[in-house]
């Protein structure tokens, strides 16, 4: 959905910005000429009249003539607006919407978001290719990126595994490079999408650390949701997954360990497909005290 907003933002884009130029270096112009040929034209008509009136039909005539046509003067008008607009959202921040609780208790579903479009480096819009790398995405961040399986559809969870990391999850514990990722008991958290109350923990992935959900004595069978790159990089086991991330890719899990779809069942995140780090909730309809920051 991302996608195709960007690629019907580029095209109105361009579209305004040709009817701008096209106006501003030549229309403008004509447009110019052809009115004061005109007033040339018709002052000799006016020379019998009272100034106050010369004036008011001089007037009248540069309106007339000098009005644009509404296709010039509407798509001259929006350009600028579109610009804004889409050089904001292309290299600066772009606003999304969580939605569903994959990522309880950090997002929650209604949750509306910023993400930072330079902190992994600047893309090319529509394109997604990156031009300026200013930065490699952290263990612990919370991205966003276009779905593996469909591209046209956004995503977003925690970075768990970076190339040449060996990421297992066994017994619902988390290992990276053979050691497990801390974590402590950090009381109960209800699910509204579930109602139903789960445990909740803090994780010490990153620098910093977060909430996830995990229900301990909850049944989970992982298992590929279909053959994805790099497929052979992943062995199932009864009891988990262990996987080796190949250069260039990224596993990402949800912090809602027992409910998300994530790099366990569809594989791994290519860093092609990365929109950027989300960084902020701006607006939550229902809840005006989830606005603020987040890790």
């Amino acid at each position: 959905m991302s996608w195709n907003f960007a690629l019907i933002l580029f095209i109105a884009l361009v579209v305004t910005g040709v009817i701008w130029t096209i106006d501003k270096f030549s229309l403008r112009q004509k447009r110019h000429a052809r009115m004061m040929q005109a007033i040339e034209l018709a002052r000799p008509s006016w020379s019998a009249l009272p100034e106050e009136e010369k004036r008011s039909r001089e007037e009248q005539l540069r309106a007339d003539l000098g009005k644009q046509p509404w296709w010039v003067e509407y798509g001259a008008s929006f350009f600028p607006v579109i610009l804004f607009v889409f050089v904001l959202r292309s290299f600066i921040v772009e606003p999304f919407r969580i939605p569903s609780g994959s990522m309880l208790p950090t997002l929650q579903n209604g949750d509306l978001i910023l993400v930072n479009k330079f902190s992994y480096g600047l893309r090319l819009p529509v394109l997604n290719q990156k031009v300026i790398s200013l930065g490699e995405p952290a263990r612990g961040d919370v991205m966003v990126f276009r779905y593996p399986v469909d591209p046209s559809v956004d995503y977003i969870k925690r970075v768990v595994g970076l190339p040449g990391d060996e990421v297992a999850y066994l017994d619902k514990r988390l290992y990276i490079n053979g050691k497990e990722v801390p974590r402590k008991r950090d009381g109960e958290y209800f699910e509204p999408d579930r109602v139903a109350y789960t445990a909740q923990f803090t994780e010490y992935l990153g620098e910093k650390p977060h909430q996830i959900l995990l229900d301990e004595r909850r049944w989970q069978d992982l298992g590929p949701t279909s053959s994805f790159p790099y497929r052979e990089k992943c062995e199932y086991l009864r009891n988990g997954i262990r996987c080796t991330v190949p250069e260039g890719v990224y596993f990402m899990m949800g912090d809602n360990r027992d409910n998300s779809l994530d790099s366990r069942f569809w594989g791994f995140v290519p860093e092609a497909n990365i929109v950027g780090k989300a960084f902020f909730i701006w607006m939550n309809f229902g809840n005006l005290s989830r606005i603020g920051s987040f890790h």
